[in-house]
């Protein structure tokens, strides 16, 4: 059986900025992925883009240094720019090789069952990344069978889906994003709401991005979230689109989407929503002034002069509490995503009720050489994010190394007599 003395599961950015820590550490390891250099990204949609600028993309010694750094780049820029990434120090990837199962060996390595045979390795890094499983709201099964149904994965643009109009389940990032695209295609759109913050694309001169983190909001740890739960909350509402502007649920409204309280379900007719579209908007509006608030205490303590943006203007649109379905041509679910390491190691006890993995600064804390690198709140509210995910790199390689260094110095002590 080969043996490495660390794999890693993934290559995007996760893994691929871990790899080059490794590198410059000296440590042997390879790059297992079961398609090709960032395919996470290369599955999103065609119009894909990126909701922070490019300066902000900060891999180890790999920075954005292209010419339009306030820019957002397309899907297809960021897969670019991951491979010049692999390429610039030489990542032991190996694409199309799909890690079909995983256990410990006994003492303390790990065995890895992999569709290009089976792998030894001392420590593993898991990079699958923030986008595992699609997650579909509760309530589907009372859609009428022959209506067409999508996930995120399914979406490519307007014409991946049936013509006519779309109910599309799931405010997030994705779901605003997509309801946007499908309503200026000219498509009837009903867009069924949850709780997600928002705040304007630009203030006082800069970016959101940029406030965002020089108030620290990015950096905040899991530990100052409310409840564990608030891990999943959307991140801003913003878009990328039109050298980056404002998108939210006033904007959609403005352009013709119907808005509606969250997804009850359906009874084969008609679908229900919750009375609830007046809350989530008011949730939203109240998370957008507590960033207001943030971002203008940080102007004040830095000396830059800026004007508190006006209040949001009173928003209560009609929302239908039942919708027939038999005007609906197609329903997308867009749900956002959830941890799937259960659904494929074998240590259910790793992780925590919402399935991500407990840890100390990636490091498992339940299973030794088990590191994770791309999650959601990993170390900070950045750390699923290009601007956050090399900072956990370093941290989670120098972990990997000194964990090394203790296992290359326990065989090197001689055995008493």
């Amino acid at each position: 059986m080969e043996h490495i003395d660390v794999a890693i599961v993934g290559a995007g950015q996760a893994g691929l900025a871990v790899s080059h820590e490794l590198t410059g550490a000296g440590i042997d390891h390879v790059l297992l992925e079961h398609g090709r250099i960032g395919e996470m990204w290369r599955r999103r949609w065609e119009s894909f883009c990126l909701v922070t600028p490019n300066w902000s993309v900060r891999l180890p010694g790999f920075a954005y240094d292209g010419d339009l750094p306030d820019g957002f780049m397309s899907r297809d820029e960021v897969v670019g720019y991951l491979e010049r990434y692999a390429a610039s120090f030489d990542a032991p990837v190996r694409t199309g090789v799909r890690v079909e199962a995983v256990r410990d060996d006994g003492a303390g390595g790990f065995v890895l069952f992999t569709s290009d045979g089976p792998l030894h390795a001392g420590a593993l890094v898991l990079a699958s990344g923030a986008y595992q499983r699609e997650h579909r709201i509760p309530g589907a099964d009372g859609l009428p069978p022959g209506l067409p149904r999508f996930g995120l994965a399914d979406y490519r643009d307007p014409g991946s889906l049936p013509g006519g109009e779309v109910l599309v389940i799931g405010s997030g990032q994705s779901g605003v994003q997509i309801a946007e695209e499908l309503r200026m295609s000219g498509r009837e759109v009903t867009l069924s709401c949850g709780r997600a913050p928002w705040a304007p694309r630009r203030w006082a001169g800069h970016d959101l991005v940029w406030w965002l983190a020089e108030s620290g909001f990015m950096d905040a740890p899991a530990s100052a979230l409310p409840v564990p739960a608030a891990r999943l909350t959307s991140n801003p509402l913003v878009t990328g689109h039109d050298g980056g502007r404002d998108l939210n649920l006033r904007t959609l409204h403005a352009i013709g989407v119907r808005l509606t309280g969250h997804f009850l379900g359906a009874d084969g007719r008609e679908a229900r929503f919750a009375p609830d579209l007046a809350e989530s908007i008011a949730w939203g509006d109240a998370r957008s002034g507590e960033l207001m608030d943030l971002f203008a205490r940080t102007a004040a303590a830095r000396g830059v002069a800026a004007g508190r943006p006006p209040e949001p203007e009173p928003f209560a649109p009609v929302a239908p509490e039942r919708l027939d379905l038999a005007q609906i041509d197609s329903v997308l679910f867009t749900g956002g995503y959830r941890p799937d390491y259960r659904d494929w190691l074998p240590w259910h006890g790793a992780f925590d009720d919402l399935g991500f993995p407990l840890h100390d600064e990636g490091e498992s804390l339940v299973i030794p050489g088990l590191f994770f690198i791309g999650v959601h709140f990993l170390r900070r509210r950045k750390s699923a994010l290009l601007m956050g995910v090399g900072e956990d790199a370093t941290v989670v390689a120098g972990r990997i190394a000194a964990r090394a260094g203790l296992r290359h110095a326990a065989r090197d002590v001689p055995l008493a007599s």
